[in-house]
């Protein structure tokens, strides 16, 4: 097995005797960034950042520049500095969203017995115990490894791992705390009872980190590589690994898989969007209580964001994998969010150390074959140690129309703001739903709140679930056309009262029907459907009926990528 370059593991002895583990932060690290370090966090010495109360706060409309520091006096100029305003990161995420992850206990045993590694933690003459039953690829080792929220790999197929000789160390997070946690009453509050107010994020990532901290113990007997240690996990567990990441510096490749709002996804990116997991809508089981005064227009008070929990990963690798057929996973947020985190890869000359793949038509937590070789180039590249694999330009997404710089532009530059917008060029088309060919399979309803005095539904009892209607009889068909070729935002106005009654078809073009579902609303909202790429001239688009409690008002189309702002509805509207 390949182990790290020289330059790019610096050994536990170095770091203890670097002035970057005590209070100096001039001569933090070494100028060419490692792959990964020996300890769980390089910056403990550092003294906090300034963390001011919620009321003396100031808002930042658009996303805090990473690389500025806490206190105003500038942005970090060389590689040398990212420890100390990592640490700086690492504090607000802790103070403001998560409460503290506790460092390590000085109490910790370890054993590999029968295929599994148990790790024992004592606070106080309180104990918490983790097991993982550990699968070891043939041979001697050492093996690289993958820690798996869950179970195995996490939700990525296991033969990835398997066929690559990588040992699967799976965390079963309940062992440290709930999904749904009674606070007060997990496991680790038996530990750190004074810890009550913690969030889920900041007690599973501990839990990882006592789990690396086991195979650090044991590794006479159990052959596993810490220099090339990785972390997945998917939705909920997406988040998961991307926290345990972030605030371990011995994970080398952190893969989050759909993470949604509360992992990659920006909260102030996020709450211009539609129905997706906003700041003020995620589990209040994760994040500390306190948090939610930040929800709705607070978000701007936020001192940080989501791109910066992901940049907290650098200089070490960080895959992001997307699923934007899921609406409440917010992956427009995570696209913006992520090319403002990659931009701190960047400024150190590693670009290639940072990508996403944000790509449709796939379940939940079920890794497409269009993403798999991604995965597995980042595998082999930071696990493996094969860096001649290309991984500079993973950067995948159907968001082309999105201006992901507006929220980025004013880094170094001045004062927080976001950059005038110019409505030049700007090309929008507005379909009302009666207006089109109306099939039979239809029916109009007269509703005062609709944009003109009706909208169309499915005649009761008419669904096509599992495909798009056949038929004319159940289509509304729409000709339009366009003077701008280029991408285009569809939006529709719709109300979809429940979960079973969220969702249509839609074609473009004669170009398939695709389903586009969980566009749930409370009452009439815009919701965004696609990203389409249109040549000027004449078009079609064609909406089928899916289920029958769906409303449909009217259809939005424009080469402006924000939500529209007509028929009185304004929540939600992207930054002026």
């Amino acid at each position: 097995m390949k182990l790290p370059h020289a330059t790019t593991l610096l050994t536990a002895a170095a770091l203890a005797s670097s002035p970057a583990v005590g209070n100096d932060q001039t001569e933090a690290l070494p100028e060419e960034p490692p792959l990964v370090y020996p300890l769980e966090h390089t910056g403990a010495g550092f003294p906090p950042p300034p963390l001011p109360e919620f009321g003396d706060l100031p808002e930042v409309a658009p996303l805090t520049d990473p690389l500025a520091w806490s206190d105003g006096t500038g942005r970090v100029t060389s590689f040398s500095d990212w420890a100390r305003r990592r640490a700086e990161i690492k504090a607000e995420i802790e103070h403001y969203e998560i409460g503290p992850k506790p460092d390590r206990p000085e109490q910790i045993a370890a054993r590999w017995e029968d295929g599994t590694l148990t790790v024992t933690v004592t606070v106080d003459g309180e104990s918490l115990t983790l097991s993982s039953r550990v699968a070891l690829p043939d041979g001697e080792g050492p093996f690289p490894a993958v820690i798996g929220i869950g179970r195995g790999p996490g939700s990525l197929p296991p033969d990835i791992f398997r066929d690559r000789g990588v040992a699967v160390v799976p965390f079963e997070f309940g062992q440290v705390m709930a999904h749904t946690q009674n606070r007060g009453r997990e496991p680790i509050n038996r530990l750190y009872p004074d810890l009550v107010h913690i969030g889920a994020y900041a007690a599973w990532p501990w839990g990882v980190s006592r789990l690396i901290d086991g195979l650090e113990l044991v590794q006479d007997e159990l052959p596993i590589d810490l220099g090339h240690l990785a972390v997945t996990g998917c939705s909920f567990a997406g988040k998961m690994a991307l926290f345990a990441g972030a605030f371990d510096e011995r994970i080398a490749l952190t893969i989050a898989q759909e993470p949604g709002g509360g992992g990659a996804a920006a909260w102030r990116v996020s709450e211009t969007l539609g129905r997706v997991e906003k700041l003020g809508a995620t589990s209040r089981a994760w994040f500390k209580e306190d948090m939610f005064r930040f929800a709705g227009a607070n978000v701007a008070k936020l001192p940080h964001d989501h791109h910066e929990l992901m940049a907290m990963v650098a200089p070490r690798a960080l895959l992001v994998l997307g699923n934007p057929d899921y609406q409440w996973l917010a992956e427009e947020s995570g696209y913006v969010s992520c090319n403002a985190a990659r931009e701190v890869w960047k400024t150190f000359g590693i670009g290639d150390r940072m990508g996403y793949s944000i790509v449709p038509g796939h379940g939940h937590c079920q890794l497409p074959a269009v993403q798999r070789p991604e995965v597995e180039a980042f595998v082999d590249k930071f696990l493996l140690g094969k860096t001649e694999v290309d991984t500079a330009e993973v950067t995948v997404s159907p968001y082309a129309l999105v201006d992901h710089g507006r929220w980025t532009e004013w880094w170094g530059e001045g004062e927080p703001a976001f950059p005038e917008r110019s409505r030049e060029g700007i090309v929008t088309v507005a379909l009302e739903a009666e207006d089109g060919a109306v099939g039979a399979r239809w029916r109009l309803v007269e509703d005062g709140a609709a944009s003109g005095g009706r909208f169309a539904e499915a005649v009761p009892g008419e669904q096509e679930i599992d495909t798009a209607p056949a038929d004319a009889a159940g289509h509304i068909a729409w000709s339009f056309s366009v003077e701008e070729a280029g991408p285009y935002a569809l939006y529709a106005r719709v109300d979809g009262p429940t979960a079973d009654d969220d969702s249509f078809w839609v074609e473009v073009d004669g170009g398939g029907f695709e389903r586009h579902n969980g566009l749930q609303t409370s009452g009439w909202g815009w919701v965004k459907l696609d990203s389409v790429e249109l040549a000027s001239g004449a078009h079609t688009l064609t909406v089928g009926l899916r289920e029958d409690g769906a409303k449909l008002d009217k259809l939005h189309i424009s080469n402006d990528p924000y939500l529209p702002r007509d028929t009185g509805h304004t929540e939600g509207a992207g930054p002026e």
